[in-house]
């Protein structure tokens, strides 16, 4: 991957590579953000799933580990999004990505801070909304991604060139990309960067439990399905957790009744203490194309020479 420097996305992070590593519940501590920083992308800490302590702890930890530029991904539809915030400027984090909410929110206070914002989208009208609130860049993630999804459905190779053409901000494509032939696929369509989630789960570095990771490895090309549309999509791997919410949709269960079987702790459940029957499994298509649990370090290396390979193709 050449002219790194006339990238975008490079530019606007500070990394040699145009790659994020995704912030996830459960997933991305400290350790998996400094281990992708130290390969020459950004790092974000998933706080979603992180008390203002232990969100303070995470960052504290990561920045023992790298010196590189880190972020902060803080889902908005959560309560405490405002503390967590203070959390991670406190902690000198001027790196924000914000997902399942407005961008008018929070973006006005995180500019004033000298803060770099980026907001997660599903649609070409919401990187309209996102370019009218003052970020500086978007996430356009189709519906191939894992955990929290659009209702619009639309997957990434039919987002992209939409959101392209909707703003002049720069566009970082995610959900389903796994290879470098993926991300070479996402240039192509007007993309600047790549965001990842699904292949770091399934890392050393990952706080995932062991259990969960060897379970994406075992996925297949039908292992995972969006649910609970009615209340917040999430796509999930399929197990008796998924297969309860499916009858549950399949007899028309008003929203109340599917929050009531979903109730608290159930990602934390699966994906962090390993309960592959009774928790809740986020991750997205991709996973069926995983088949190793390799470094963080070793996945970026993957990643690039395979791009490489495949530009090949172009010249």
């Amino acid at each position: 991957m050449k002219n790194r420097q006339n990238n975008p996305i490079c530019q606007l992070f500070a990394t040699n590579y145009p790659i994020i590593q995704a912030g996830m519940v459960w997933v991305s501590g400290g350790k998996l953000a400094a281990a992708s920083a130290n390969s020459g992308i950004l790092g974000i800490i998933g706080a979603g799933s992180m008390a203002p302590k232990l969100l303070k702890e995470h960052i504290q930890k990561a920045k023992s580990l790298t010196k590189n530029p880190l972020a902060v991904n803080i889902p908005l539809l959560y309560e405490g999004a405002h503390e967590q915030i203070k959390t991670a400027l406190d902690q000198g984090v001027r790196i924000f990505f914000t997902s399942a909410g407005s961008p008018k929110k929070y973006t006005p206070l995180l500019k004033q801070e000298g803060c770099t914002v980026v907001h997660v989208i599903g649609s070409p009208l919401q990187a309209k909304k996102c370019e009218d609130a003052g970020v500086d860049a978007v996430v356009a993630e189709g519906f191939e991604a894992g955990g929290h999804n659009s209702k619009d459905e639309i997957t990434t190779m039919v987002l992209i060139p939409q959101v392209v053409q909707a703003t002049s901000l720069p566009v970082i494509a995610a959900g389903g990309i796994i290879t470098g032939a993926q991300m070479a696929a996402a240039f192509a369509l007007g993309a600047k960067g790549v965001q990842l989630g699904t292949r770091f789960v399934a890392t050393v570095e990952s706080s995932a439990h062991q259990n969960f990771k060897q379970a994406v490895v075992e996925a297949q090309f039908d292992s995972t399905m969006l649910a609970m549309k009615s209340v917040v999509p999430v796509r999930l791997l399929k197990n008796k957790f998924y297969r309860e919410i499916a009858e549950l949709e399949k007899n028309c269960a008003p929203s109340q009744e599917l929050k009531n079987h979903l109730g608290k702790g159930r990602a934390k459940k699966g994906m962090l203490e390993g309960d592959l029957e009774a928790g809740e499994l986020e991750i997205g298509q991709g996973a069926a194309m995983i088949d190793s649990i390799p470094t963080v370090a070793e996945v970026v290396e993957q990643l690039l020479s395979e791009y490489n390979q495949s530009i090949k193709v172009f010249q």
